[in-house]
C-alpha cells in the first residue's frame, strides 16, 4: 500500500478528499425508505421472543424509528468494497501500480480490487478462502484477476499472500487494515448524511414534521434534519471505522452490529475486554463478516466518541431481517448487510438505548445495506422448507390444503 507517512489522517475532511478522487469510478448508491420496516421497528417485541434471554420477563423497548437504507447492494461488484480499493489503488505511485497489486479476501473486497486495477491495467492477485461462493470466485476471474485459493483463517490466508507477494513483488492492499481503504468506506457516510437530509426536507415539506401513521420525519435533537444515528456491519472494521471518520462532529450516531453466535462478536467482546480480539473462527452465514476487526480500524471503533456502541444478533435474527428486506423492500441482499437492520428491530440493549434518548420524537436511523452478492441457489438453501409450506407460499395451495383456484385476479 502507499507509504503511511503520504497517507491523509483519519479525518472527516480526508474523507471529503478521498470522495473526490473516487466519484468517477463509484456509484453515488440510492437511499429509501420503507414505512413498512419502520412501524415493525417501532413496535415492542412479543414477549415471548424475550424468554431465555437477559430480558425475559421484562418490558419489551418501545422505540420510535424511521429507517433509511443506503442501497450499496447497488454499488459497482454488488458491494460497499468498490469505494476503498479505488481510493487505495488512486493513492499509488505509477512505479508502485507497474509492479501490480495483491490482497486477501473472501469475495467483495476481491472483487473491488479486481475491478479497479482492470480499470487501470494493472495486474491483480487475489488470495481467496477455498469457502469463497462460486459467484464471487467467478465474478473475481471475471475482472481478469489472478485468483489462488488459500484457507479460510486469516492467519492462513496471509501466509500465501506473503509467499505470491514473494514471487511478483505485487503490492498489498489489504480489505480493510488500512487508512486508505478506511477513508474510501467513509465515503458513503457522507453520501448517506447529505441524501437524508434532502430527503427529509422534502418530506417536511409536503408533510409537516409527521407523515401519515405517526412516521417521524423530523430528527430528534437536533438542529438540523437528517439522520439521527446510522448502524453498519462489522467485520473487518473498514466500512464502521469510515463512516465513524466521515461523521464524527455532525451530531450522528455510529453504531456497528455483528453475528454473535458461536464467537463470531469479536467486537463486542473486544470493546467489552478493552482489548481487540486477535482471531475468529466461525461459519457465521453472514461469510462477510468472519474476520476480526483490524488494528486501525480499532482506533476509531474503540474511541466511544466516534463508535457509540456494537451490538450482536443471532443466524436467525440475520436470516429473518434479510427475509424482510426482500420481501417488503423488494431488495436483493447477501446475510452480512442484513446485521443493522436485524439490530434495529430485535437487539433490545439498541431498542431500550433509542426509546430512552429519543423518546417521542423518536430516530431517524440509517442502515448501510452493504451488498448484494449471493445467488438465489444459496438464499433457497438459508430458507428451505417443506412441500406443503412451499406450495403454500406458491400460492398453489389454499389455507385448507385445496387446490383451487379459478377467475383469481393478481
Amino acid at each position: 500500500m502507499a507509504d503511511p507517512s503520504r497517507c491523509l489522517p483519519l479525518t472527516r475532511a480526508s474523507v471529503q478528499e478521498a470522495h473526490k478522487q473516487i466519484k468517477p469510478f463509484v456509484h453515488l448508491t440510492p437511499v429509501t425508505t420503507c414505512t413498512a420496516l419502520s412501524h415493525l421497528a417501532s413496535t415492542p417485541q412479543s414477549p415471548a421472543v424475550l424468554v431465555d434471554t437477559p430480558y425475559e420477563g421484562q418490558r419489551p423497548a418501545r422505540p420510535k424509528v424511521n429507517l433509511f437504507f443506503k442501497c450499496e447492494n447497488y454499488q459497482k461488484i454488488g458491494a460497499f468494497k468498490a469505494r476503498g480499493a479505488n481510493h487505495a489503488l488512486s493513492r499509488l505511485t505509477h512505479e508502485e501500480l507497474k509492479r501490480g497489486v495483491i490482497t486477501h479476501s473472501s469475495g467483495n473486497h476481491a472483487q473491488a480490487l479486481a475491478l479497479a486495477a482492470s480499470i487501470r491495467n494493472v495486474k491483480a492477485h487475489i488470495i481467496m478462502p477455498t469457502i469463497s461462493t462460486p459467484s464471487k470466485i467467478a465474478a473475481t476471474q471475471g475482472y481478469g484477476a489472478n485468483v489462488v485459493f488459500s484457507g479460510s483463517t486469516s492467519e492462513e490466508r496471509e501466509k500465501v499472500v506473503a509467499e505470491v507477494q514473494e514471487q511478483t513483488g505485487a503490492i498489498l492492499v489489504p480489505p480493510y487494515d488500512h487508512p486508505d481503504i478506511i477513508l474510501g468506506q467513509g465515503t458513503m457516510g457522507l453520501e448517506f448524511e447529505a441524501q437524508v437530509e434532502e430527503m427529509t426536507k422534502a418530506m417536511q415539506k409536503d408533510l409537516g414534521n409527521t407523515a401519515l401513521n405517526g412516521t417521524i420525519y423530523s430528527a430528534a435533537g437536533r438542529k438540523n434534519n437528517g439522520l439521527d444515528a446510522v448502524i453498519t456491519p462489522c467485520g473487518g472494521g473498514g466500512m464502521l471505522s469510515g463512516v465513524a471518520t466521515a461523521l464524527h462532529g455532525t451530531g450522528i450516531y455510529v453504531f456497528g452490529a455483528e453475528p454473535n453466535d458461536n464467537g463470531t462478536d469479536d467486537c463486542v467482546r473486544g470493546l467489552r475486554a478493552g482489548e481487540r480480539v486477535t482471531s475468529v473462527k466461525t461459519l457465521t452465514i453472514a461469510d462477510g463478516l468472519r474476520t476480526p476487526v483490524g488494528v486501525i480500524p480499532w482506533t476509531v471503533i474503540s474511541d466511544p466518541s466516534k463508535v457509540r456502541a456494537v451490538y450482536g444478533v443471532s443466524e436467525e435474527q440475520i436470516k429473518s431481517a434479510m427475509k424482510l428486506v426482500m420481501e417488503r423492500m423488494k431488495v436483493f441482499i447477501e446475510p452480512s448487510a442484513a446485521v443493522g437492520l436485524a439490530t434495529v428491530l430485535y437487539n433490545e440493549d439498541f431498542r431500550h438505548l433509542v426509546e430512552k434518548e429519543a423518546g417521542e420524537k423518536g430516530w431517524n436511523v440509517g442502515i448501510v445495506l452493504s451488498g448484494g452478492n449471493t445467488t438465489l441457489e444459496a438464499i433457497s438453501k438459508l430458507f428451505e422448507v417443506n412441500e406443503q409450506t412451499g406450495q403454500r407460499e406458491e400460492g398453489v395451495l389454499g389455507a385448507k390444503g385445496e387446490q383451487v383456484a379459478e377467475n383469481v385476479a393478481g
